[in-house]
């Protein structure tokens, strides 16, 4: 039995970047009143979802044996994309951090990171059970 596997490296790789949300969202708040500062956001679902990939479907398809297999995802090269909101709608100073609106994803990622941590509780759990039938 593997101790780390596709769903464990993707629990971690969850609550890293959740923690990392977590962080941006603080900042935002943070600079609410900073003239000209402008929100961030931080998307890493999608990477995430290529490093699962557990169905093949969101690979690159290399028919060719002259191919290079570049598009496959993978845990080891994960990077999450920072980027500017633009969506914000800017104030006469030329910030765009909505309060309101980045509390309410602060509560959404926490819920998020929550139930994270929940399931790698149980996976680990059921390791531990494993383990323990074993003796």
């Amino acid at each position: 039995m593997r101790v780390e596997d596709k769903t464990m490296k993707a629990l971690a790789a969850s609550l890293n970047f959740r923690q990392m949300r977590q962080e941006l969202i603080s900042s935002n708040v943070a600079n609410a009143d900073t003239p000209g500062y402008k929100a961030k956001r931080l998307d890493f679902e999608a990477a995430l979802a290529r490093a699962i990939d557990v169905d093949g479907e969101l690979g690159m398809k290399n028919n060719d044996e002259k191919h290079y297999d570049v598009g496959s995802g993978g845990f080891s090269n994960l990077e999450p994309e920072v980027y500017e909101d633009p969506n914000g709608v800017v104030t006469e100073d030329g910030n765009t951090v909505d309060r309101e609106q980045e509390l309410a994803r602060m509560a959404e990622n926490k819920i998020m990171y929550d139930a994270a941590v929940q399931l790698l509780n149980k996976k680990l759990g059921l390791l531990k059970y494993a383990v323990a039938s074993e003796k």
